[in-house]
């Protein structure tokens, strides 16, 4: 991103915080802005999850995927 990319992006996140009357996501945008990056959720995990999650990225990044609708069509068939 460039730097006339992000004072845009910062301009364009300022009128839309300046028009958001919703307290709960007011709340959850002050509570992202206070959070530390001492602390990690990738730490967290298990090995048994992380793997899983790049695996998925993997499938993601080869194109093994299919669409929300395919996905809750072959539900509905089990």
């Amino acid at each position: 991103m460039s730097a006339t990319e992000i004072k845009e992006t910062k301009s364009n996140l300022i009128d839309w915080i300046n028009q958001l009357s919703d307290s709960k996501m007011l709340t959850f945008l002050d509570g992202l802005r206070n959070t530390k990056p001492e602390h990690d959720w990738w730490d967290d995990l298990s090995d048994a999850q992380k793997h899983e999650i790049n695996e998925g990225i993997a499938d993601a990044e080869a194109g093994r995927v299919i669409t929300s609708e395919e996905f809750w069509s072959r539900l509905k068939k089990v």
